[in-house]
């Protein structure tokens, strides 16, 4: 085991049955795994967590196999029985709550209270799915026959073939995984080879509650890897259901190699989310919104505030208190709680921040706020960054552009359908918000010709959600629905069902045969 400038991070690491040299797992197995080793350094310090070896096709063709066995023993479970099932999962993670929100913070950067907040997430949606297992109800309806009875059912899917992305290492897994398990489905995991150490974690918990209850190690798979194991599920006939989170980019290729062979997928991409604030808003809890939402996750959330509409009536007012407010935030290890921003994930992404800066200026944006890469003491990882504030145009190619970094770009408006306008005029539609104390603009901005996005707040930022409502947004964002709401529906096939209980058979279109 390396040794750690946390020694809670040590103790976590141990706790969860994750090593320094794991050679990765599978299907719950430690030591599984053909292909090249894949390392995980943390954003945090630079130093190595550990190593896996990446799943080869020989692996995946182990894993799937057993996957497949394992669902038709999971499908003929009765829900609530799953349910059960599930609900001891997030027993599990209650009890494993702290270690593994410290990996969570420590693997892929965010601050401590938001990895901790991210495995109550799980938490959560294991509740929700529990509660689901009783409800996952189906329609019926009247026959136009007489002595026929009709109704809708459904039925599990399969396996489900996940790929997750860095930035909420194990929520989103469990998102969907939690739901298709009650669903009756069986899952296959890749999750990102940025943040690998937490799925070994997910899966070592998984596999206590399995081995408690004599189940099929199969329920739940691990695959690691590049993008090249995400090909694997991606290209599988077997797998009638991919749900994938991550690039804008990533997703158009997923969903058309998913779409070619008739699969299904569920897609949850980029957002390039907005605030508009009114000129009727709340100006306190406007600036704790909009400054949560851009240097949150040092930027780093599919919808985290790219952008702030503001009325010019309070430009300069609103632009000044956020700027002050940007000058007491305190950047560094998000292991420490006194700190507000962790560093982003690589140094790749601290490039792309660089870029996106220097473009912006390009194009005649003015700096409010400096960025930059911060170095010294407690920042050797050479990942951490300042958030920046920007004054630009909303037809900015960069502004167009989603950056996975702490840059917020602030730009005026007038009229409110102006910044409707404003706000839908990007190719992205995850999340948006509206501060305002006037009822009419927030029902407007609420209505068929307001918000264009999936999720549509009033008083509240872009980032954040609860796990009730399904999440998810429209255009280049996917379109897919997760966690909450009827979610569930996708992640199950629906049947029609028509009885006759009758000694006649009345025909289509009044056609008779007499035999």
């Amino acid at each position: 085991m390396a040794e750690f400038s946390n020694d809670n991070i040590s103790k976590a690491l141990s706790i969860l049955g994750v090593k320094n040299n794991n050679q990765g797992t599978s299907t719950g197995q430690q030591n599984f795994g053909e292909g090249d080793l894949v390392n995980s350094y943390s954003p945090v310090d630079g130093l190595l967590i550990g190593s896996i070896s990446s799943s080869s096709k020989k692996d995946y063709e182990k894993a799937m196999g057993s996957a497949i066995s394992a669902f038709n023993y999971w499908k003929s479970l009765p829900a609530p029985q799953r349910g059960e099932i599930v609900r001891q999962y997030g027993e599990k993670l209650r009890n494993y709550k702290e270690p593994l929100g410290q990996l969570v913070s420590y693997e892929m950067g965010k601050s401590l209270q938001e990895g901790l907040g991210e495995v109550q997430e799980m938490i959560d949606i294991c509740d929700f799915a529990v509660g689901l297992s009783r409800q996952l109800h189906g329609l019926t309806m009247h026959s136009e026959r007489p002595g026929h009875r009709m109704y809708e059912q459904y039925h599990p899917l399969g396996v489900v073939g996940i790929i997750s992305a860095f930035n909420f290492p194990v929520a989103v897994w469990c998102w969907n995984t939690a739901l298709a398990w009650i669903c009756g489905d069986v899952c296959i995991w890749k999750p990102s080879e940025k943040t690998p150490l937490c799925g070994v974690a997910c899966q070592n918990i998984w596999a206590e509650v399995a081995k408690e209850n004599d189940l099929p190690e199969g329920i739940s798979c691990l695959v690691n890897g590049d993008y090249n194991v995400g090909e694997f599920l991606t290209e599988d006939e077997r797998i009638p259901l991919v749900s994938a989170t991550g690039s804008t980019r990533m997703g158009r290729i997923v969903g058309q190699k998913v779409a070619s062979r008739f699969g299904k997928s569920l897609l949850e991409l980029g957002g390039n989310n907005a605030i508009i604030v009114s000129d009727k808003a709340d100006l306190k809890i406007t600036i704790i919104g909009a400054l949560f939402g851009a240097v949150g996750t040092c930027g780093q959330r599919c919808t985290s505030t790219r952008r702030l509409i503001i009325h010019d009536s309070i430009y300069e007012e609103v632009t000044s208190k956020l700027s002050n407010a940007y000058t007491q935030l305190k950047i560094g290890d998000p292991l420490d709680e006194t700190n507000h921003v962790g560093p982003l994930i690589d140094k790749q992404a601290v490039e792309m921040y660089l870029s996106a800066i220097e473009k912006a200026k390009v194009e005649g944006g003015k700096v409010l706020v400096d960025g930059g890469v911060l170095s010294g003491e407690g920042y050797e990882s050479g990942c951490y960054v300042k958030p920046v504030i920007i004054e630009a145009e909303n037809t900015f190619k960069i502004v167009q552009e989603e950056t996975f970094a702490p840059i917020l770009y602030v730009m005026k408006y007038t009229k409110l359908e102006d910044a409707v306008k404003m706000q839908n005029n990007v190719k992205q539609g995850l999340s948006s918000a509206i501060m305002t104390t006037d009822l009419r603009e927030a029902e407007s901005f609420l209505s068929v010709s307001g918000s264009d996005c999936g999720i549509a707040n009033v008083n509240i930022g872009t980032s954040g959600a609860e796990i009730g409502g399904a999440f998810g947004g429209e255009k280049e964002t996917g379109g897919g629905r997760e966690s909450g709401s009827d979610a569930w529906k996708i992640y199950m096939r629906r049947q029609t069902n028509t009885i006759n209980y009758t000694d006649k058979l009345p025909l289509a279109q009044g056609i008779k045969f007499d035999l």
